[in-house]
């Protein structure tokens, strides 16, 4: 019980890891002191209009689907056990029952199969991604403004979490994961 519980730490680990991506942004700066004094000014440019309305990339939900078919709730069978020390440490801090708790940690650790297949649509369009923990548990993805905002439920196939739906909804809003990279030290 005791390898099998490290295990799933180590896994859980892994994937917020994953989930949290890199952030380059901490890099240190070797500019001049002349050349990052004017970076650090700012510059104000204005847009000539566009004569040509070019429509927003959107993103092919069905190259994403897996195929598979949403599972019975009712009879699923977790792989983390409802009472473990692991359902419970996320229920109690993502303030959910324990059976909501079950589901989203199930589903959070197996999100990168649909990340990874929207991603492969995104490119050079992506620019973060988010698990939005509690009840109303999904993944957002954070695009540049000319990708068109939409969202799909993604049902999981790998056996981990087959059958699970994790609703995914794309953002393109800019916005930047707040999370930090590796070795980054808050300020």
């Amino acid at each position: 019980m005791t390898k099998r519980l490290i295990t799933m730490m180590i896994i859980t680990t892994a994937s917020v890891w994953a989930l949290t991506g890199c952030d380059n942004s901490a890099e240190t700066n070797t500019q001049t002191p002349e050349i990052a004094n004017q970076a650090a000014e700012p510059t104000v440019t204005t847009a000539e209009p566009s004569t040509s309305t070019s429509a927003p990339q959107t993103v092919d939900w069905s190259l994403v689907a897996s195929g598979e078919k949403p599972a019975d709730l009712a009879n699923y069978q977790y792989p983390f056990a409802l009472d473990s020390q692991n359902v419970r440490d996320y229920a109690e801090y993502f303030d959910v029952s324990n059976a909501t708790a079950q589901h989203n940690l199930t589903v959070s650790m197996a999100s990168n199969e649909a990340l990874s297949k929207a991603l492969d649509q995104l490119s050079d369009t992506y620019v973060s991604h988010e698990i939005i923990d509690g009840d109303d548990m999904r993944l957002i993805i954070h695009t540049t403004p000319d990708v068109a905002a939409s969202s799909y439920d993604y049902v999981l196939s790998d056996e981990f979490a087959k059958g699970l739906v994790l609703p995914i909804e794309i953002k393109p809003d800019g916005k930047k994961s707040e999370a930090k990279a590796h070795g980054e030290m808050a300020e």
